[in-house]
């Protein structure tokens, strides 16, 4: 339990005109959000998440010392939702596609080690984790990234957020990172059928985060790891790696090499 977290989420709270509006707009059940605001319970992951996105807040920022928390708002207030009305054609059509792109993603919600060679560190591997969450009908999804490119010195996080579809029997992520947003990435992954989720193959399209303004493409292997799992566990485990690296199984270097075989004319994902 987080000491600061009630007390920032109830200055949080101040900003809008009731908390059974929060409750409402979060869809959260109104004892349990009482739970949170008087510290005798703290939300899951997932909750965490919506809380934080609802607000537009970062998960390490409402957990901050309570003065240091006050006054990050203070240079970056939170303003009230406003309700938009899907009105136009173009909003429209955009609803369509959301509602033909969530038809069978229900499988595929859970937590994911990612894998694919990175594009400001050549050479390594980079293992990130990913979480595929619904919410309100929507799915959305998060990665992380921890790389620590030096033995000693603290590691650093980025974030990227975006939304999913499933569309052709396809998986589509659409993303941008959070810190600087100067990024947005698409990976396009082919899912398997079975009924039991192991790996996901595929390709993504970036930029380097060193800074180069060349788009690349990788390809990409998500690992199934859980429908829940235990941060403090998975975070250390997140990083650059060699690619010989015995951490690295010998089928995933195999699907995220980045060659291309005589005769093939398109840099496809492999399985």
């Amino acid at each position: 339990m987080n000491d600061s977290f009630p007390e920032n989420l109830r200055l949080l709270c101040s900003y809008y005109k009731s908390i059974a509006e929060v409750c409402r707009r979060l869809s959260v059940n109104r004892p349990q959000f009482n739970r949170y605001l008087s510290g005798t319970t703290f939300p899951s992951n997932s909750t965490l998440r919506r809380i934080c996105d609802f607000f537009g807040v970062e998960e390490h920022e409402i957990l901050l010392p309570h003065g240091q928390f006050r006054r990050l708002l203070q240079v970056r207030p939170i303003a009230e939702q406003e309700t938009v009305q899907a009105n136009t054609p173009e909003q429209q059509y955009f609803d369509q596609l959301n509602g033909v792109g969530q038809n069978g993603i229900e499988k595929y919600v859970g937590y994911y080690f990612e894998y694919y060679l990175s594009m400001a560190y050549p050479g390594k591997v980079l293992r990130t984790l990913v979480c595929i969450e619904r919410q309100q009908g929507k799915t959305y999804y998060q990665r992380t990234e921890r790389m620590s490119p030096r033995k000693s010195g603290k590691p650093f996080h980025g974030m990227y957020k975006g939304v999913v579809q499933f569309l052709g029997d396809r998986i589509f992520l659409h993303d941008y990172e959070t810190l600087t947003n100067l990024e947005m990435t698409q990976t396009i992954l082919y899912p398997t059928f079975k009924n039991r989720i192991d790996r996901l193959t595929g390709l993504r399209l970036g930029v380097s985060g060193s800074g180069e303004r060349m788009p690349c493409c990788s390809r990409v292997v998500l690992e199934f790891i859980g429908k829940e799992i235990k941060r403090n566990k998975v975070m250390p485990l997140l990083g650059l790696y060699d690619f010989d690296d015995e951490h690295i199984d010998e089928d995933i270097r195999q699907s995220i090499q980045n060659d291309i075989a005589e005769g093939e004319w398109h840099f496809r994902a492999r399985f």
